[in-house]
């Protein structure tokens, strides 16, 4: 029987395609990357990344499941646990100011937080990109150094060798593959109706991922 999460990931394919063919993260890749627009990037990671772990937690206490629960858990204090390490390598531990969202930031923030009076089903979905996509992302780049015959430089040369090394690591790969299977416990259970708009959340913010890397890669600012 075919899975609610190959379904997802179907839908948002093009949109994965999209994100591997952006400057940035091609530049990610290649270690050619401008400091300026990573320092911009990781800075705008670490306000998500203050929002994401208490959508987690809140997601953990919706489950129907005690050891559903006890995943999302782990998610939140992991997630928080390696991104504090790469926060203090990239940026010494500076953390930004409110502040300095961007309207990126804050439009992906807010799209998750309008999902906590959603079906948790829902909500679950919107937080999955996250663990999906940046797996996905990590492994092709790590994939695409270690590829001979392509032009990037090797990995140990690499400034943003640590950050690749984090998504492209077995661990996450588990705690992604945990996401999807709890997400699929969800889906199987729901009716036609929600696991459509899961698949719509997961799409929709599959776009966001999109657009945090454009926004970083454009410095983005406020116009007003």
């Amino acid at each position: 029987m075919e899975r609610w999460s190959d379904r997802a990931w179907e839908a948002a394919l093009p949109v994965y395609e999209k994100i591997l063919e952006h400057p940035f993260v091609r530049a990610l890749a290649d270690g050619s990357l401008p400091e300026e627009r990573f320092r911009f990037y990781i800075r705008q990671d670490a306000l998500y990344l203050d929002g994401y772990a208490r959508r987690l937690a809140h997601v953990a206490a919706r489950l129907p499941h005690k050891e559903q629960a006890e995943s999302f858990l782990h998610f939140a204090l992991d997630g928080i646990e390696v991104e504090r390490a790469l926060h203090a390598q990239f940026l010494g531990g500076n953390h930004p100011a409110q502040e300095e969202i961007s309207p990126t930031c804050l439009l992906y923030t807010s799209v998750l937080d309008a999902q906590a009076l959603a079906p948790v089903e829902v909500e679950a979905a919107a937080v999955l990109p996250c663990f999906v996509v940046y797996q996905r992302v990590g492994e092709s780049i790590l994939a695409r150094v270690n590829d001979v015959r392509g032009h990037a430089a090797p990995l140990h040369e690499n400034p943003y060798r640590a950050w690749i090394e984090t998504y492209a690591d077995p661990a996450f790969a588990a705690s992604t593959q945990r996401a999807l299977e709890i997400c699929d416990q969800l889906a199987a259970a729901a009716g036609d109706e929600t696991r459509q708009r899961m698949t719509e959340l997961f799409v929709r913010c599959t776009r966001m991922e999109w657009l945090f890397w454009d926004s970083a890669w454009n410095l983005e600012t406020w116009k007003i």
